[in-house]
């Protein structure tokens, strides 16, 4: 309550003080404001200092990482109301303003990293981020940094390394319908629950397990209450950074290149450093040493592949309109360009 109350204050505060802005970007998010450890906040300080270093300092940056301005959904308003100028929000917080967010939560997509920058670096990519604004109407969409990387499942009760593993196991899934689709059709019990809540549920035996970004699963601590971890790989959900409209058409032409330029090195930063993560101590080594993980064969995700897929799809066109449905059928076709091909093709 403390937290929401200095939320709204400041937010109180930047109205008052908006009109004196001028050229200063105040950036929202929800993550731990060190950029060694958090690709969110690595994102944020490469921006800050190539867009300031760009610019001579006629746009400056300051960023309000911990949740400081409220959650993350909150954040998304303030971008569109012009009390912040800028967020990075993830799937979840989004899909409430823009519903057609969930196409990217089809289900054991990609075959690696590198995929994943081919498609939202690319038409798809482009055609997302033209379809937010769109909808929005007052943003403008930057790129798609990187949460974290592929989603991982870990659990308390056995090590899960098939479809007939998941029966019984009670997983958290964020409140979006499309992630208790996926869950269930692997034949687990889905169990939205609010993040906050996670840690103490799996303590308490509330829930079995969850799903995240193995950096994640790592700064979360989960290793201290889960013995298991599948290397699933079967999401993959980036942040959409985005900009106040209204803001940027009130930028220089120089200032808006000098905007794109950092924005594209606050994506590859985010990139990087959840390479980095995944492979050092805090992230995918670290685990090795605290929880039995499993890591699937090809055969066992594509049978999931199989399971999960129709269903996602399903509820795709059973909840959504046409346009998501044909913006899924983009999203699979690029990332079956995507997948075929290799490095430096």
């Amino acid at each position: 309550m403390k937290l929401k109350t200095l939320g709204l204050a400041l937010g109180a505060s930047l109205i008052a003080t908006s009109a004196l802005a001028g050229g200063v970007i105040k950036f929202g998010h929800d993550n731990k404001t060190d950029p060694f450890e958090n690709p969110a906040h690595a994102c944020t300080a490469v921006f800050s200092n190539i867009l300031e270093s760009g610019t001579n300092g006629s746009v400056s940056v300051e960023v309000y990482g911990s949740n400081q301005l409220g959650s993350a959904a909150e954040h998304v308003q303030q971008v569109r109301d012009g009390i912040i100028q800028a967020t990075l929000t993830s799937t979840g917080a989004l899909a409430s303003y823009y519903p057609r967010v969930d196409v990217l939560n089809l289900p054991f997509a990609f075959n690696g990293n590198a995929a994943t920058y081919e498609v939202f670096d690319g038409p798809f990519g482009e055609a997302l981020a033209e379809d937010i604004e769109a909808t929005l109407g007052d943003v403008v969409v930057l790129g798609f940094p990187d949460t974290g990387g592929f989603f991982a499942v870990t659990n308390s009760k056995r090590p899960i390394a098939s479809l007939e593993d998941f029966d019984g196991i009670r997983v958290r899934t964020m409140t979006l319908p499309s992630h208790q689709t996926i869950i269930q059709a692997l034949g687990a019990e889905a169990y939205p629950l609010s993040w906050g809540e996670v840690y103490s549920g799996l303590q308490t035996g509330v829930i079995d397990g969850q799903m995240n970004p193995v950096p994640i699963i790592s700064f979360a601590n989960f290793s201290e209450v889960q013995q298991y971890m599948t290397l699933t790989n079967h999401l993959f959900s980036p942040y959409t950074f985005m900009l106040n409209r209204d803001f940027y058409e009130g930028l220089s032409d120089s200032e808006r290149a000098a905007v794109h330029t950092a924005a594209e090195n606050c994506v590859a930063a985010s990139r990087g450093l959840s390479r980095i993560i995944e492979a050092s101590d805090r992230g995918l080594a670290g685990l090795m040493d605290k929880m039995e993980v499993t890591a699937l064969s090809d055969e066992q995700r594509k049978e999931m592949a199989a399971a999960t897929q129709p269903a996602f799809e399903n509820h795709v066109v059973e909840n959504l309109d046409p346009k998501a449905v044909e913006l899924l059928e983009m999203f699979k076709a690029e990332v079956a360009k995507a997948n075929d091909q290799t490095y430096l093709d």
